[in-house]
């Protein structure tokens, strides 16, 4: 649980660095905000895509070999990012670091639904929320710290290389598969085991048609897109806002952004805790995650408008309350399609979720730097983030139904995929 948080922690300050020195690096390379806009969005062109394939890696070969080579592409992109000395160059690497940070959580969520109850997911998913929303506020704090003393390019080496130290716990885990989680339900069920995370039933494998057809599915993928829009919008643009618009200096912005983003890590950590904690008590944990997740999307509405108009005291209340409420939906996120696929098809579901989902990153900064560009001031890009917001109630509350394992009805006699 630890590692598997912790990569997730890593991958986030990665693909964050380049916002932290944003304002640097365009004016060193000389790249208008449109530029800038497309280096933000050039790593989902081939994130998002490759989420499917990388599902079907991760249940075919083991999440854990797919996780480990992932991590050997991101780390090696991130270094050498700090020795680009043109906007194709930055480019091309923004690519490889997408194609290598797509494994997190596709064998990330494998994982978890292979070794956690799902009477447990809300707090792991806590945890996991915690790790990821948490990197950009040490990406942000550290990475500026470091390019105040060093320069823009010192950040991607440094955290670059950091990450491949965590190849050396790795290596000597043992991850689940669904040949042992199997085994354990059985047992279970023999009355030898108390139930554990392994609660699969028999033998059914759903096959990728199964999983495409299910309208939950693609609920929660327009709820990922929607919730990815505005994080991803103020992840890459709020440091290039609080120096442009509110002229924070390079030292200012990184405490206010390591702030929020803090906010944001401690909200997805109790949030986690706190719907589990409901369910255990005889709670539906149907209202637990859906109720959190209209109050978020709503709330990020109210929220970007009131960064769109208000004074500067307004603006930083009305981001740290947005951090807050993505943090709190950020469980639901993915423990909801962990409910509904269930072991044998997380993998695979979380994929396509986060195809979808992350199609909202290859738009989002790339739109913001053209808004900017055209209409000189970001309130037009905070009213678009706001309305997109509200498309989350419909994914999330309409297409989303209770909250089960779906019922994988096939042939008899499908045999479980060999995992590595």
């Amino acid at each position: 649980m630890f590692l598997l948080a912790t990569v997730l922690f890593i991958n986030y300050i990665d693909r964050g660095t380049v916002a932290t020195v944003a304002h640097s690096l365009q004016g060193d390379l000389k790249l208008d905000d449109a530029q800038m806009g497309k280096l933000f969005s050039a790593f989902f062109w081939v994130y998002a895509i490759v989420q499917i394939p990388v599902g079907w890696l991760a249940e075919r070969y083991g999440a854990g070999r797919v996780l480990t080579i992932g991590l050997l592409i991101w780390a090696t992109a991130t270094i050498l990012a700090g020795f680009a000395h043109s906007f194709s160059m930055l480019l091309g690497l923004r690519l490889m670091l997408g194609l290598g940070e797509s494994a997190g959580f596709p064998c990330v969520s494998k994982l978890l639904a292979l070794a956690v109850p799902a009477k447990g997911l809300g707090t792991a998913n806590g945890i996991v929320g915690f790790a990821y929303t948490f990197g950009p506020a040490v990406g942000l704090f550290v990475g500026g710290q470091i390019m105040i003393h060093f320069g823009w390019r010192a950040p991607f080496v440094v955290f670059g290389v950091l990450s491949l130290l965590w190849l050396i716990p790795w290596s000597r885990t043992k991850v689940p598969t669904e040949a042992t989680a199997v085994a354990r339900a059985k047992e279970a069920e023999a009355g030898n085991l108390v139930p554990g995370a392994a609660e699969i039933p028999d033998d059914r494998w759903p096959t990728y048609w199964m999983i495409w057809k299910q309208r939950s599915l693609w609920g929660t993928g327009l709820g990922l897109f929607s919730s990815n829009y505005v994080f991803y919008f103020i992840l890459n643009w709020m440091p290039e806002y609080l120096e442009r618009v509110r002229g924070y200096s390079a030292d200012k912005m990184t405490t206010v952004g390591f702030w929020a983003f803090v906010t944001m890590a401690l909200s997805a950590l109790a949030a986690g805790w706190a719907i589990d904690r409901y369910v255990r008590r005889g709670g539906s944990a149907n209202f637990g995650y859906k109720s959190v997740m209209a109050v978020a999307h709503v709330g990020a509405l109210i929220c970007m408008l009131a960064m769109a108009a208000g004074s500067e005291m307004v603006s930083i209340v009305a981001m740290f309350v947005y951090q807050a409420l993505c943090g709190a939906s950020s469980p639901g996120v993915y423990a909801m399609s962990q409910i509904l696929a269930g072991p044998r098809a997380s993998g695979r579901w979380v994929g396509i979720q986060n195809c979808v989902g992350n199609l909202s990153g290859s738009v989002a900064p790339w739109l913001t730097g053209v808004m900017i560009k055209e209409t000189g001031h970001f309130t037009s890009a905070f009213v678009v983030a706001g309305m997109v917001s509200l498309l989350g109630l419909i994914g999330w509350l309409w297409m989303v139904p209770t909250l089960k394992e779906l019922h994988w009805e096939q042939p008899p006699g499908r045999a479980l995929p060999e995992a590595a």
